[in-house]
């Protein structure tokens, strides 16, 4: 709550407790008109004959008390009715306005939250924007080295030019490409994690030596599109706690098993990203082919994979950024169901 609120709800109760002591022109008339009727009463009582052949009589004694006395009884009732009634008046104001100030205190305060969430996200996303550019810088380059490689054309074996009219000789023997070894696993499994920041020199090195191998380079630009797509609704694989699913359920999934018998591998149990991402996968076209596309790419990739790794190298895999996005997306699609 902001301070000037709370200085003035303090105020507001301070004057509703001050308020009962003081003294009124309500009490100053009515202590007026009472010292008027008892002046008067005892001007009537002393100004009356006295019978000085007749007993006192005590009845005559206290009507006449109860004739002073009552009236200015009532009139003391009716100061402090009215007394009474524009205490409770104020303090209704006052509590009105303690009321509104609460109010605006409390639609400040989602106001201010909002505010913080969304520079929070803005820094989220500024950080997310600078990565995937330096993704994007990776993929180029590793595109434009392809590129450059299949257009080099084969050097000349001898240094003589042809003489003219010579039948040009052709190399149909098919050269000798050199091996290119894959990426390792821990290259791929990082690269699938992607960077955890523009820092991050190890994750950059081993995305470009996994951008080498065609296949999964294209699983890597396929995920790359489903998390920016993600992020654009506030999605982030970080901020998702899947629970984690045994290496042989994706041994299984590898292996063509669908349905509830692998259900464990849709761990995402967030549903306002489940709802958030089921809403943007009915909504958006652009969104839902990317992300089937990249969920046939990571099919492929883990019946490549699986077949091969050791129960560790299952468990690293489904940790990545990538198979996270791929939990979330397939339970979304259904593919559990």
């Amino acid at each position: 709550m902001p301070p000037a609120d709370k200085d003035q709800i303090a105020a507001t109760w301070a004057r509703l407790a001050g308020g009962r002591m003081r003294v009124t022109a309500i009490e100053v008339l009515a202590l007026l008109l009472s010292l008027l009727w008892i002046g008067t009463s005892l001007i009537v009582l002393l100004g009356l004959p006295p019978d000085a052949d007749a007993p006192p009589d005590p009845w005559s004694f206290a009507a006449a008390v109860f004739a002073t006395v009552i009236p200015v009884a009532l009139i003391w009732i009716a100061a402090v009715t009215v007394r009474a009634a524009q205490t409770l008046r104020d303090r209704a104001e006052d509590l009105q306005q303690s009321l509104a100030a609460l109010r605006q205190a409390q639609l400040a305060g989602p106001q201010e939250t909002a505010t913080a969430r969304q520079d929070s996200t803005g820094q989220r996303l500024e950080e997310l924007t600078r990565l995937v550019r330096q993704i994007d810088l990776a993929l180029t380059a590793q595109r434009v080295a392809a590129a450059d490689l299949s257009c080099d054309a084969p050097p000349d074996a001898g240094g003589d030019p042809a003489p003219p009219g010579a039948q040009p000789q052709f190399d149909l023997e098919p050269a000798a490409a050199p091996a290119a070894a894959g990426p390792d696993t821990l290259d791929m499994i990082s690269a699938l994690n992607f960077p955890k920041t523009v820092d991050d020199a190890q994750g950059f090195a081993a995305l470009r030596r996994a951008l080498k191998d065609r296949d999964l380079a294209q699983i890597i630009q396929s995920a790359q599109d489903v998390l920016t797509l993600l992020s654009q609704d506030g999605i982030y694989m970080d901020d998702l706690t899947p629970d984690m699913a045994r290496p042989e359920l994706w041994r299984h999934f590898a292996e063509g098993v669908r349905g509830p018998a692998v259900a464990a591998l849709g761990g995402i149990r967030d549903a306002d990203m489940l709802a958030r991402t089921t809403q943007r996968m009915r909504q958006d076209a652009i969104f839902r082919d990317t992300a089937h596309h990249f969920m046939r790419k990571f099919d492929r990739l883990l019946e490549a994979f699986a077949p091969e790794a050791s129960d560790a190298e299952l468990s690293a895999l489904g940790q990545t950024r990538t198979a996270r996005a791929f939990m979330l997306l397939a339970r979304v699609a259904g593919t559990f169901d």
